[in-house]
């Protein structure tokens, strides 16, 4: 086959193309991001990979600039040819796409359509391989752009092949980490000779050849466009893109003016529709005939089932080549031909581009707009038509509220410096105080976000401080949880303090809160107890699981974890979900559970990749602090210090408990000391607490003995209040390692035995045994070490349980060594499919926990077969039972 020209020098590219198509064709699908600048040849290679998909049902979407304000547009657009395969999903599935894609009414939920649109997909390759083309894709809608990221993680074992065309740098969604880990194929430009070989045309003057070599830099459109602006001359741009820019807009400029205009109202229209084409041209009166004839023959644009430019820059000079009066008539002639109850949005959209000044009645248009682009899950939609609806407004009161929705809008859609900017223009002299209150609010989100000082719960405070009642104290707790999220409490807590004194009391999570920070924990857990009786605390819930760790109380905390993954689950809420799992995780971990807490994670996991967000980093520290997993804690460490390099405080005093945690089961108590200084010292809810039995443990190890009583002193405090058996159990070994009474020991292991806080029991045996070892007494030792190794050893509490090997092998006995299940070989997502499986859940229902294809699940339960060393669902319930 004779190469086009504009593939010459892609032969590399074609291949990487070809073997993504060929694993399609055998089941094995996949997913690529072309990324490179404007005309570097990322649409040919699509065009090409199109006329040579023999076999595939082939589907398209076009990403445009004109169109990022509609949720779902592009999904839309790809997903036209299977609507009629709607009705062969289950009920929840079809329920998501047809709200996605305006056909019910509902709120919407990314993970669910993602989830969906992969169903959808699988279900259509059942019959024969897809290929789904996606063009500009840097300028698809947010909503669409999660979806495409979505899938392009998750085609691994269906038939179905997908590749994203990307321009950079871009400007749009998904130019920048979004699709982060799919995998990408940067198109660079061709070689001098490469580029000589497309530039052979002899009618070229020779300097103007040389210097089109020179400037187009191997891009290919640019060496085979600006030969055509004419053979001696070439347009001064600073870019081998812009150069190609310029030299369309000469052609169009060249042609007759019905033409140029038809070409305007073209570029203007993004739907690609000729119907709506043709009745905007008859709007402006053009002669469609004429004009249609010669726009086409020009070759810059294709007239038939849809309206397609040659090449996305040509459909930008087509729009920006007219003048500005020329494209506000192309606008008014589309919104006159666009059905005002079909697509109200995209009407009040054009009339908007029409306008030449402020117009309260386009501006109420499109503040509805934003309603309904809201309510179907676009929010940088909703956000983008708040925002001309504000520089619409005549009124100076609905502009500023309209700036002010944009904003939090924009800080929503995760657009904070947008916001900022917007936040910058409200005129907050036509603010009314609650509106007031928002901008506050909205500052310290920005700040926060930030981490600008300590602006960010100033500003919510003084939000608060216009409202009164039960909302300022809301207010209040949002400042609290804000600053706990980005890891900056200790540095708040004071400021929330002072500001709950001077509100009205009442018996409330402000009121727990405040009374634990000036009056201890005695004073404080009785309020908090009566806070998780009630539901209050389910509107902060990040504050809510640091408290319930204050209580050291399982049941306490079973609850809060089992409410946030149930809410999260029923009311499709993602950071709550997530959160739910990540507790789960710390818990099953705290328990000695450390396959459950893998599987949370993996799940956590699962969903923080369906959204394109980092996963929380601190439970599988907690795994690998408990393990005794040195390499592994400090890949962790810096795996989370990349993800949460602007708000490291989530990480800081996690990394120290685990680092104390690590350091005290290898026997290194200088480290452990330290470490635990570190997590103790800020004071923060519950890590603070769960680091001082540590602190405890490394002092008297490092015979600081002062360093000890005082945390001793402090962790009492806690426990007794508390009252329970965990924290009490705990408590009595810490001072058994202080007051060197054995009585102490045994009210450890007694009380220990009574919860499910395996690792705590162990180590009290472990203490136990290292305290009769060291009392001459080796005998009794053997016992609690022996307990001890067999507790540990069985947990996987490696560290710990080599500590109790040496320390039994002191006494003159060996410790009999345990070979690992042949779970431990599993990875974390293969774990929880393994414990969903063993539990009777399908491949249907596992997929959709863990947002995967049901072939995929099945891929996974293979390897999962081959490491376990089994060949059935009923041999992995019985390993799990």
């Amino acid at each position: 086959m004779t190469t086009p020209p504009r593939l010459l020098g892609r032969a590399a590219e074609l291949r990487c193309l070809d073997g993504l198509a060929a694993g399609a064709r055998e089941g094995r699908g996949g997913a690529l991001v072309l990324r490179g600048e404007a005309g570097i040849g990322k649409s040919a290679l699509l065009a090409r990979v199109r006329e040579t998909a023999a076999g595939f049902e082939v589907l398209e979407a076009s990403g445009s600039e004109f169109e990022t304000e509609f949720p779902f547009a592009a999904l839309h657009q790809l997903c036209v040819p299977l609507l009629g395969r709607l009705p062969e999903l289950p009920a929840g599935r079809r329920s998501a796409l047809e709200v996605a894609f305006g056909l019910a009414t509902g709120t919407p939920d990314v993970l669910r359509i993602g989830l969906a649109t992969l169903d959808l997909l699988a279900a259509a390759a059942a019959e024969r391989p897809l290929l789904c083309l996606v063009d500009d894709a840097h300028w698809a809608d947010e909503a669409s752009a999660k979806v495409f990221a979505f899938l392009g993680r998750r085609l691994g074992s269906d038939a179905v092949a997908m590749v994203l065309a990307v321009r950079e740098p871009a400007d749009g969604v998904l130019g920048g980490g979004v699709l982060g880990a799919v995998p990408a194929l940067r198109l660079e430009g061709l070689s001098d000779a490469e580029s000589r070989a497309l530039v052979a045309d002899e009618s070229v003057d020779a300097k103007v050849r040389e210097r089109l070599l020179a400037e187009a830099r191997g891009n290919p459109l640019a060496l085979l466009e600006l030969p055509k602006a004419g053979g001696f001359a070439l347009p001064e741009v600073a870019s081998a893109s812009g150069a190609v820019e310029a030299s369309f807009r000469g052609r169009v400029a060249a042609l007759p003016a019905d033409a140029r205009m038809l070409l305007v109202v073209a570029g203007a229209d993004p739907t690609g529709e000729p119907r709506l084409l043709w009745a905007a041209a008859r709007e402006l009166g053009l002669d469609l005939t004429s004009a249609g004839a010669v726009a086409e023959a020009s070759g810059l644009v294709s007239l038939s089932t849809r309206v397609r430019f040659c090449h996305p820059l040509a459909r930008s000079a087509a729009y920006l080549a007219a003048g500005t009066a020329e494209r506000q008539s192309a606008h008014l002639a589309l919104a006159a031909a666009t059905d005002a109850a079909a697509d109200p949005d995209r009407r009040a959209w054009h009339l908007a581009q029409a306008g030449t000044g402020p117009d309260d009645a386009v501006a109420a248009e499109l503040e509805r707009s934003a309603s309904r682009a809201r309510s179907r899950g676009g929010v940088a939609a909703a956000a983008a038509f708040l925002e001309r609806a504000a520089a619409l407004s005549l009124d100076p009161v609905l502009r500023a509220e309209r700036t002010l929705a944009a904003g939090q809008a924009k800080f929503e859609a995760g657009a904070v410096d947008a916001a900022a900017a917007l936040l910058g223009t409200v005129d907050v002299a036509a603010l009314a105080p609650a509106q007031l209150a928002r901008a506050d609010v909205l500052r310290g989100q920005v700040a926060l976000v930030w981490h600008t000082e300590n602006d960010g719960p100033e500003f919510v405070l003084r939000a608060a401080r216009r409202m009164s009642g039960t909302e300022a104290r809301r207010c209040v707790l949002d400042a609290f949880e804000m600053a706990l999220m980005v890891g900056r409490a200790s540095g708040v807590m004071d400021v929330v303090v002072r500001e709950a004194a001077t509100l009205p009391p009442a018996r409330d999570v402000l009121n727990a809160l405040a009374v634990l920070t000036t009056d201890g924990h005695r004073a404080a857990v009785p309020l908090l107890r009566q806070v998780f009786r009630g539901l209050e605390w389910t509107e902060h819930p990040a504050l809510a699981v640091m408290l319930a760790g204050e209580l050291w109380d399982a049941d306490v905390h079973a609850t809060v974890t089992g409410w946030l993954t149930r809410t999260g689950r029923e009311a499709g809420s993602p950071f709550v979900l997530r959160l739910g799992l990540a507790q789960t995780a710390v818990m099953a971990v705290h328990a000695g559970d450390f396959g459950a807490a893998l599987s949370a994670i993996a799940e956590e996991e699962a969903v923080a990749d369906a959204l394109g967000v980092d996963p929380f980093p601190f439970p599988r520290l907690h795994v690998a602090a408990m393990r005794g997993r040195r390499a592994e804690l400090l890949d962790q460490v810096e795996r989370g210090t990349r993800a949460a390099a602007r708000r490291p405080g989530l990480l800081v005093a996690n990394a120290h408990w685990a680092s104390a945690v690590l350091h005290n089961a290898i026997g290194d108590y200088p480290g452990a000391l330290e470490a635990a200084r570190q997590a103790v010292e800020p004071g923060d809810l519950y890590l603070a607490g769960i680091a001082l039995p540590e602190l405890v443990e490394a002092a008297v190890r490092c015979g600081e003995e002062k360093a000890a009583v005082v945390a001793l002193e402090d962790l009492a405090e806690r426990t007794s209040a508390a009252g329970t058996d965990w924290g009490l159990g705990i408590g009595a070994y810490a001072r058994a390692l202080v007051s060197n009474d054995e009585d102490d020991y045994r009210e450890a292991v007694q009380r220990l035995s009574r919860t499910p806080a395996k690792p705590y029991l162990a180590r009290a045996h472990l203490l136990h045994g290292e305290w009769l070892r060291r009392a001459g007494r080796r005998v009794d030792a053997r016992e609690q070490l022996r307990t001890a190794h067999e507790l540990l050893s069985g947990m996987g509490m490696e560290a710990f349980a080599a500590r109790a090997a040496q320390e039994l092998q002191a006494t003159g006995e060996v410790a009999r060594s345990r070979s690992a299940p042949a779970a431990d070989d599993l990875t974390a997502q293969e774990q929880h499919i393994a414990r969903l499986v063993a539990t009777g859940a399908t491949s249907k229902e596992v997929a959709a926990r863990l947002f995967l294809s049901p072939r995929t699940v099945d891929a996974h339960l293979r390897n999962i077969y081959r490491k376990m060393g089994i060949n059935s669902r009923r041999r992995l319930r019985e390993r799990f039972s």
